[in-house]
């Protein structure tokens, strides 16, 4: 391990096109949920793999669900109404009130992407049974579900912040934290700031902690067109040093603040937006490995959310223990098996204990079965739409369930189960 270097990871905002995207499949997740909770339908039948497609005035939702019949058509004799291929068919009413309302609390309410004005197709259908057996099926043969596909997940934690995320990741979210804040709360200029923006943030690291940034990178949307790089710089900057907090600006720092000048046109209307585009910002900034898959729009039978939850769920209470300055765990999984078929750990050589014997420990104090890791973490509920900003990683859990995997009450367990 390299001790002097330098680090950079980016972050987009809520109003980035991907971003919102990744914002209204949370929605409809949590729209299911919600549903299901209101109908008396069992939450652990939900299922959700729902991507957004936004474009100038144009939005598309689209994928395989199974939720409660007050979201589905129904004909007039109160049947639900299916299509050729025997699927239920989707009442496209309530999915796009959920996504009007998304894209009215980011704030776009401009002539190419406005909540009122946008065409929002729903073409959302049935989950196919082929992939259904293998979550399904697997319970009946196992007792537990199998996971919904095959796939690696990472998890991560590093002892470089209070929330034990990375510091050029975690300083790149703080950053557009702040402006989303004083944008909706109509704080002096900030008002005028537009909900696309993208940050970057470059750490120095110095005998392997973080010392100071070198390079600072903001692109924000502005209403006002008279405004230039100077003048953006003027309202945000006093932001950016909030954010920074304790994190030394470097005496020589570079400030890239629009650098390539005015930009008023943002968000789907001046580039299309899809979901899972930005997973790299979703999870570590680049500091740790991904193993590819997407977390918005998906239910926690789909392990590559609720296994990459888990798996950072150990990694930091494995760095709250005391037991590393830094970890990484891998998971892995195959379609219909519901138990992992390996468990890696990395201590980075800053471990006090046996890596091998840590991952005997790590079985032994979780289930990490997908029914095992929702039932631990308590993921049955509407709590993804907050997920889809500012990372899935380093936020305070929340009294509504969110965040849970971000709790450190495993420690105590791990000690206990290492010195057995």
């Amino acid at each position: 391990m390299r001790l002097n270097y330098l680090f950079t990871s980016e972050s987009v905002s809520e109003g980035h096109p991907d971003k919102v995207c990744d914002r209204i499949s949370d929605e409809i997740v949590d729209l299911v949920y919600r549903e299901a909770k209101k109908t008396g339908m069992d939450p652990w039948k939900v299922r959700v793999a729902c991507e957004t497609l936004a474009t100038t005035n144009r939005l598309v939702i689209a994928g395989e669900v199974r939720v409660p019949e007050t979201l589905l058509k129904h004909d007039r004799d109160g049947q639900v109404v299916v299509d050729a291929a025997g699927h239920p068919v989707i009442n496209p009413s309530k999915f796009r009130a959920a996504a009007r309302k998304a894209i009215r609390a980011i704030g776009y309410e401009q002539g190419g992407f406005h909540w009122k004005t946008v065409k929002i197709d729903v073409l959302l259908h049935g989950q196919s049974p082929d992939i259904g057996q293998g979550v399904d099926n697997s319970a009946d043969r196992q007792g537990e579900e199998g996971a919904g596909d095959q796939g690696i997940m990472f998890g991560y934690a590093v002892r470089e912040t209070p929330e034990l995320m990375p510091a050029p990741i975690y300083y790149s979210h703080k950053i557009l934290e702040l402006l989303a804040e004083a944008r909706h709360k109509g704080e002096g200029e900030a008002a005028k700031l537009g909900p696309d923006a993208k940050s970057q943030v470059t750490v120095r690291y110095e005998d392997g902690k973080a010392a100071e940034a070198t390079q600072i990178v903001l692109s924000t949307q502005h209403l006002d067109e008279s405004w230039d790089s100077k003048k953006v710089r003027a309202v945000v900057e006093p932001y950016i040093r909030a954010a920074l907090g304790d994190l030394k600006i470097a005496d020589d720092a570079n400030w890239y603040i629009n650098p390539t000048g005015k930009f008023v046109v943002g968000g789907p209307d001046g580039d299309a937006g899809l979901t899972g585009r930005k997973i790299i910002v979703d999870t570590y900034g680049g500091a740790a490995p991904h193993g590819g898959g997407a977390f918005s729009g998906k239910d926690t039978t789909k392990v590559d959310r609720s296994a990459a939850y888990a798996a950072r769920y150990l990694a930091k209470n494995v760095v709250a223990a005391g037991l590393a300055e830094r970890c990484t765990i891998q998971l892995s999984y195959a379609i219909g098996v519901a138990q992992p078929l390996s468990i890696y750990v990395d201590l980075h050589n800053s471990g006090t204990v046996d890596e091998a014997k840590l991952e005997d420990a790590l079985r032994k104090v979780m289930d990490l079965s997908p029914s095992g890791i929702r039932r631990h973490l308590d993921l049955n509920k509407p709590i993804y739409a907050k997920t889809a900003s500012y990372g899935h990683f380093g936020r305070k859990p929340g009294r509504d369930g969110s965040f849970s995997w971000e709790k450190t009450d495993l420690v105590k367990a791990i000690k206990q189960a290492v010195a057995a």
